[in-house]
């Protein structure tokens, strides 16, 4: 199934392993010559094989036992096997008992699962016919045009007044559901953009055959752009504030997009979406100035980065709390809050990507009244980490202030590491209860993973590289679920995500390069889902279509992970 639907997608096949049992588990994508190569057996394990696949002889190296791990809270025995002194490509199996598992090392172990997470994208646009020559079996005609959206009383102003009908099409569904939220939308570009920044060269080279691909921009940075152009028309013009949402009232049942027909509409604005929104105006500013393929675009966005700035200052805590609105206007609307109550993290980042665009010191004043106490991996409530991103990277601003900001990194990172030699599968993280639960995947795996890369930026050290890898190799297999979490990779991938397209689009596999949710032991969908086969933190996972507590897939999901891929794809080119 796989490799059809990859040779429709790509226009090349490719090849993945096709043995894997339960109780050893590894990357099941590819793993690079060079690197670090782990595996996991359930159990003790006395005694390990590694057989080249294709003539069935034995490895010339042998691989080593590391040690006896001990689940800390199911108190599960595992055993850590290590064979990073295989360096030849190809394809292996890895034998310990009657269990079997196969493996592929390979120069671009991690490009083709890179291309699919960023050609997700392209399958969620929403407001576009999705075309079988970019697609394959997963095309699909217009959904949700969004050219005659009503303004929701919540968001009404003497300009656009409640029942104004505005168009505001193209963008990315956001999740499971079919709505445009900003405050998700521009954490997941600010994401993909950091990674692209530290990265051009290589995702200028990576192309996943989406409509825009004969241009001379990167595939990822067109893709971004059909949804900052859907971010644009979300700026109230009369005011310079965000709406917080486009949705309908109700979320939509699993039918196609083009069967939806609830009214939609924008809906209050919030400081939050609009600092957010001009930290990635700005931030995008920035990168496209001088793009030949959207030559207006850099203007166009820093002038609203500007406007929205100017909005939150007049309007510096409309805070967007959805049963308040609802109990004060019609229709009420129940779909994603994205609620935040602690902005100044927003503030923190907007002013730093608009100082690093414009120069200018009231920026950099925001920058210090905002700057975080200690680091804290991103997610779309809490993007400081994006603006210390950027500001070590760029080195602007004073020296004590970078060197805080720094030492805060540096010190998060290394107390990361430094939980790998207790660990149950070899990782920075997975070692605790608290880095299971919604999306921590991403969230916890994603973007502490990107950290690590940062940190290997700015020090050169390789252990923080390979912690990064560690984190990535844990959702591609080497977990307790022995799941490879990215949809069409793997011997062993959800089926059934909570994605309504997948689940109503008469396709028996989901969309390829969905990143999952992951293992969430509130089980706060249980009522619904009963497939769950055990409750401890790093078990508790559903291959449910129910499951939206942790089967649900998302855009900042799905660009934490490309954003750490994508980086650990490009240094392997640079060495």
């Amino acid at each position: 199934m796989a490799k059809t639907i990859y040779s429709l997608l790509f226009g090349a096949l490719f090849t993945v392993p096709t043995v894997c049992q339960a109780q050893i588990r590894l990357n099941q994508v590819g793993m690079y010559p060079k690197q670090e190569k782990i595996a996991v057996i359930e159990g003790t394990a006395k005694s390990v094989t590694i057989k080249d696949a294709a003539t069935g002889r034995k490895a010339s190296v042998k691989p080593r036992i590391l040690r006896t791990a001990t689940s800390p809270w199911s108190g599960k025995k595992r055993t850590i096997i290590d064979f990073s002194s295989l360096t030849q490509p190809g394809t292996y199996t890895i034998s310990s008992g009657k269990e079997t598992a196969s493996f592929t090392i390979k120069d671009d172990a991690l490009r083709d699962v890179t291309a699919a997470t960023l050609k997700a994208f392209y399958l969620i646009r929403s407001g576009v016919a999705i075309e079988s020559k970019y697609a394959g079996a997963y095309a699909r005609p217009v959904g949700h045009p969004d050219t005659q959206v009503l303004i929701h009383p919540s968001a009404a102003s003497l300009g656009r007044p409640a029942g104004s009908v505005i168009s505001s099409p193209y963008g990315w569904y956001d999740a499971g559901d079919y709505n445009k939220y900003i405050v998700n939308s521009a954490f997941s570009i600010g994401v993909m953009l950091c990674s692209y920044e530290q990265n051009h060269s290589y995702y200028q080279s990576l192309n996943v055959n989406i409509p825009e691909s004969t241009n001379q921009t990167a595939d990822l940075l067109d893709e971004m752009m059909f949804n900052l152009r859907w971010m644009l028309t979300m700026q109230d013009p009369y005011d310079g504030g965000v709406y917080h949402k486009l949705t309908t009232p109700n979320f939509e049942g699993f039918v196609m997009p083009a069967d939806c027909k609830q009214q939609r509409y924008v809906v209050q604005k919030s400081t939050a979406a609009t600092l957010d929104f001009a930290a990635v105006m700005a931030q995008a500013a920035r990168i496209f100035k001088g793009n030949k393929d959207y030559p207006t675009f850099a203007d166009q966005a820093a002038r609203a980065a500007m406007a929205a700035y100017g909005w939150a200052e007049r309007n510096p805590s409309v805070l967007y709390q959805q049963r308040r609105m609802s109990q004060q206007f019609q229709p009420a609307v129940t779909t994603g809050e994205y609620g935040d109550f602690n902005l100044s993290d927003e503030w923190y980042w907007a002013a730093t990507e608009l100082y690093l665009l414009t120069g200018d010191q009231q920026f950099a004043d925001v920058i210090a009244k905002n700057q975080p106490n200690r680091f804290s991996a991103p997610t779309w409530g809490n993007v400081a980490a994006l603006g210390t991103y950027e500001l070590l990277t760029a080195k602007k601003g004073n020296n004590s202030q970078l060197s805080t900001l720094n030492s805060q990194l540096i010190n998060y990172c290394d107390s990361l590491v430094a939980t790998t030699p207790k660990s149950s599968f070899q990782t920075p993280n997975g070692n605790s209860p608290r880095d299971f639960g919604w999306g921590c995947l991403a969230e916890t795996f994603g973007t502490n993973g990107l950290t690590l890369c940062y940190a290997y930026r700015l020090t050169g050290d390789k252990k923080y590289l390979t912690a990064a890898l560690e984190d990535a190799e844990y959702v591609l297999g080497r977990n307790a679920t022995g799941y490879c979490y990215i949809t069409g990779f793997g011997t062993k991938s959800p089926m059934h995500p909570h994605h309504r397209i997948s689940e109503a689009d008469g396709i028996e596999a989901p969309f390829p390069g969905l990143v999952a949710g992951g293992p969430n032991p509130g089980q706060q969908d249980i009522a619904e889902v009963k497939s769950y086969t055990s409750k401890q933190p790093d078990e508790s996972y559903a291959d449910a279509m129910q499951s939206y507590a942790s089967n649900e897939i998302a855009i900042n999901w799905n660009a934490s992970i490309l954003a750490l891929l994508g980086w650990l794809e490009a240094e392997q080119h640079e060495q």
